[in-house]
């Protein structure tokens, strides 16, 4: 196997108890904020949640970025101030763009909470470009049977966003944007796609990548990526992430991100004050943390 790409660190994500469930978050990091326009990473679970519980995310704003559920089992249903309603299921792509600012819930339906699941994927923010920051919000939802797969020697990808592998996802990003999930057989190898800036988090298994072996839980973030491959060294299940570097410094506070201090302090002054849109027909929402 021969490499030119070079890791510059290897993330270990810190445990955050949210409740209901607890997540692995890799990004951002105290060494390293974003990964291309990736700038917060959370491994949802796995988590069993017995009948009678469930996700219980309350409404609650974004602004300056776009939010991307990814589910490997389980379902959330989401709702937004747009209107959308939306059940999120394994495989789908469902692209929240903030904008100039949304609201949004993350919970399950009666009939998921009556019988409880097991839920377990990836929720991931990008930055959104300077020159679209401040768009108009938007929600787009691409189901499972969209996502282009393609099946390699020992490898299964799918191509969530960007484009990798010969084939190009259909969702609509505001920059250039790469998130792969593959699964690769033991002792197969797999070439790296491209990407200005690239990170692998392995979400189960164990491979070796450019001299480095990266465990179950860990993001692996790469110093260049001008070419090379991966050697599962078990099973593995990874997602792959990065893109064009951002174009300059990005601030983030609770659910807000954005190139200007100033429109963080709006963003906050805004949620406190109630001038957010409502998500209909729900009362219940999560109060500006204290400062």
């Amino acid at each position: 196997m021969s490499d030119t790409a070079s890791v510059e660190l290897v993330i270990e994500p810190v445990s955050k108890d949210l409740g209901e469930f607890t997540v692995r978050r890799a990004l951002p990091d105290k060494r390293r904020q974003r990964i291309g326009p990736f700038i917060f990473f959370d491994h949802m679970g796995p988590a069993d949640f017995p009948p009678g519980s469930g996700v219980n995310v309350r409404s609650h704003p974004h602004i300056g970025l776009a939010t991307i559920t990814y589910l490997f089992n389980g379902e959330i249903l989401h709702r937004d101030s747009l209107g959308y309603v939306q059940r999120i299921q394994p495989g789908a792509v469902n692209w929240m763009t903030a904008g100039r600012g949304i609201v949004h819930s993350e919970k399950v339906t009666d009939e998921i909470r009556e019988s409880g699941q097991f839920l377990h994927g990836i929720q991931t923010w990008v930055a959104l470009p300077t020159n679209a920051e401040e768009i108009a919000p938007s929600f787009q939802h691409y189901p499972a049977d969209s996502i282009p797969a393609v099946e390699l020697n020992g490898v299964t990808a799918r191509v969530i966003i960007g484009r990798a592998f010969g084939v190009a996802s259909p969702v609509s990003t505001c920059s250039e944007t790469l998130y792969v999930e593959a699964r690769i057989d033991k002792g197969k190898e797999m070439q790296l796609p491209q990407a200005q800036e690239l990170g692998i988090y392995v979400v189960d298994g164990r491979l070796s990548v450019a001299g480095k072996t990266v465990d179950a839980g860990q993001l692996a973030v790469f110093e260049n990526v001008v070419s090379g491959c991966l050697l599962a060294e078990s099973e593995c299940h990874v997602m792959i992430c990065g893109g064009d570097t951002l174009d300059g410094e990005r601030y983030i506070w609770w659910n807000f991100v954005s190139s200007c201090r100033e429109r963080m302090e709006q963003a906050k002054n805004d949620w406190r004050d109630g001038r957010f849109d409502d998500v209909p027909n729900e009362e219940d929402f999560i109060p500006l943390p204290q400062q």
